[in-house]
């Protein structure tokens, strides 16, 4: 073992503590364990490896602190993301080339130590309790492509002045505290780079942002809540307490004693309830407990409207007694209307006429929980509405769903356009599909029950102004009833049905990926092309013949491979063998950062 220099152990069912003798193998250059259930601390051992080039840890339950990591001198990737480490930032090797550190819990502000790392490429520190004020010399670094500092707690502003650097095209800011104006190396029309900045409070940028109070607010009770609290203040605390529960426990004596009979009653609607319409896998009991899986899935959606209850009168008023001019379409999931909220904010409604009677306590219920799935990919739903009507007030007929207004078409319209000015470039193509992705990732693993069957297709993927995915139609099987008319099986969500339907949404993206690839016409192919297509890929000079002109002009070879490999795994015959949504993910954003890498060589 000590001659050992590549240990790759990727995705399989590893779910002990990560063993701690790694500086025995004094050769090793790669080590890769990503996706699969390791817990325990980081492995303090790994630091004796000078070797190592490529450490791998990411999709795992690694807990606690990583240790300073400045003594790998010859490591140039480091991908610890989607683990449970909450300690500061560590140190790096000036030598590293990507990290990617999003989705844990790492907190306090980044350090000075990585103005530093000059031959860093690709940097993801998205997803985390990060605090303090942007650094401004992160975006100046020389070789810095990729930067994502979304869904953190960072404050301040960024001076007028700030330089970015001449490499930098994608920067992620969305879903922190940022204020004042924005400089003009970010605006979007700078240099052709991608500039995320929803959620902020940007004065300069109204679109998807607060007011400045906002960010200065939340900055200041975050401060207070960490401040200490002196002896006579907790005195009188636990004083106040202690009265409130004597009272408490006085007024519940007196309540059992005279509504003690009514108790049983309401055990009996309880049970009930819980065993109302068990048939579809989401019973009351399920549906209240659904919670998320971790804190870390909720950064990000902090700042998105609040979902509420809307009554018929006011969507009635918004679309003009739902008039025809509003009217969008109609497909399996109910009509679709356009509308104004008071405020001015544009949104689509979607009417569903309930083909099943839940009652208005299960409705409640389901809709609640489709509330919860709220993620910067996903198509933000701002509200519901229930219709009773009828002659039974128990039930309900129709349900209206209110959604956020994404203004920019569908993918399928994108991908379909010739035109010089609009056409989209591959790095554009890999941007919306890793959005997209994201967004499914969060589906299946965010909560808990997971979200399954979503509804995958190019035309049910939005884009914004800006250009970023948003995914639509998802999660509806909770509140509609669908029956399968493109082949991909609907299965009830219990544990043991949830790998068929996850299975089945990889399925779908991957033919999102070839349609990505070779263009819309690929959608009313599928098994034929599977059938007489998917071969030629395999050759450069088959690669000619059916992927997009334009994919291939703007594309390097290796990220191209690499996205053709992930989608032939997607569409793969035998399910069991189809790639999870993390190992799709992570093979896109690599592909991305290939691409970048190819892009920044070229201007050079």
């Amino acid at each position: 073992m000590v001659k050992l220099q590549t240990l790759i152990m990727d995705n399989n069912y590893l779910n002990e503590t990560v063993p701690d003798w790694f500086d025995s193998l004094s050769n090793l250059t790669v080590l890769s364990l990503k996706n699969n259930q390791l817990k325990g601390p980081f492995p303090s051992s790994i630091r004796g490896i000078t070797t190592l080039t490529d450490l791998v840890l990411s999709g795992n339950e690694i807990s606690g602190k990583v240790p300073q990591l400045s003594g790998l001198t010859s490591l140039r990737v480091l991908d610890l993301s989607g683990n449970k480490l909450d300690s500061d930032l560590p140190n790096f090797p000036k030598v590293l080339v990507m990290v990617f550190l999003g989705n844990n819990s790492f907190s306090g502000e980044i350090p000075k130590q990585y103005s530093q790392l000059h031959q860093l490429q690709q940097l993801d520190l998205s997803i985390n309790a990060l605090t303090g004020n942007f650094p401004a010399w992160l975006f100046s670094l020389p070789n810095i492509v990729y930067l994502n500092l979304a869904s953190n707690i960072l404050s301040g502003s960024l001076p007028n002045h700030l330089s970015c650097g001449s490499k930098l095209e994608f920067v992620d800011l969305s879903y922190n505290r940022l204020i004042g104006e924005l400089p003009s190396c970010l605006s979007t029309e700078s240099d052709g780079r991608v500039v995320k900045l929803d959620g902020n409070c940007l004065s300069n940028d109204t679109h998807q942002q607060h007011a400045e109070s906002y960010c200065v607010e939340e900055i200041n009770v975050k401060k207070k809540q960490s401040g200490g609290i002196n002896v006579a203040t907790l005195v009188g605390v636990i004083v106040g307490i202690l009265v409130v529960v004597v009272l408490l426990a006085f007024v519940s004596i007196i309540v059992c004693r005279r509504y003690g009979s009514r108790g049983v009653s309401e055990q009996h609607l309880l049970h009930k309830a819980v065993s109302d319409n068990s048939a579809t896998g989401f019973t009351s009991e399920i549906l209240t407990n659904a919670r998320f899986i971790s804190e870390t899935a909720k950064l990000g959606t902090e700042c998105l409207p609040v979902c509420r209850q809307f009554t018929l009168e006011e969507l009635k008023e918004v679309t003009n007694n739902f008039d025809n001019s509003g009217f969008m379409g109609e497909g399996s999931c109910g009509k679709l209307y356009k509308g104004r909220l008071e405020n001015g904010t544009q949104v689509v409604i979607r009417c569903l006429s309930s083909s099943k009677k839940y009652s208005i306590r299960n409705l409640k219920l389901r809709l609640d929980l489709l509330a919860k799935l709220r993620h910067p990919y996903l198509v933000c739903l701002l509200g519901h509405c229930m219709d009773v009507g009828g002659r039974d007030d128990n039930y309900v007929n129709r349900i209206f769903l209110v959604y956020e207004y994404v203004s920019n078409g569908n993918f399928r319209t994108h991908l379909a356009e010739n035109s010089p000015g609009k056409v989209l470039n591959w790095s554009r193509r890999l941007a919306v599909l890793i959005g997209v992705a994201k967004g499914v990732h969060f589906l299946h693993t965010g909560v808990i029950p997971g979200f399954f069957n979503n509804r995958l297709k190019t035309n049910n993927i939005l884009l914004n102004n800006h250009g970023i995915a948003k995914l639509s139609d998802y999660g509806l099987s909770i509140v509609s009833e669908e029956s399968s008319n493109d082949g991909v099986r609907l299965v009830v969500l219990l544990i043991k049905g949830q790998m068929t339907m996850l299975e089945d949404d990889v399925y779908s993206f991957g033919f999102i990926i070839l349609e990505s690839l070779v263009g819309p016409s690929i959608s009313t192919q599928r098994e034929a092309f599977i059938r007489d297509e998917l071969e030629i890929f395999n050759s450069q000079d088959g690669r000619k013949k059916v992927v997009n002109p334009v994919v291939l002009a703007t594309c390097s070879q290796e990220s191209l491979s690499t996205v053709i490999s992930i989608a032939s795994k997607c569409i793969c015959s035998e399910s069991w063998s189809r790639p999870s949504f993390e190992d799709i993910l992570w093979n896109l954003q690599y592909a991305a950062q290939v691409q970048a890498t190819a892009d920044g060589d070229k201007k050079i």
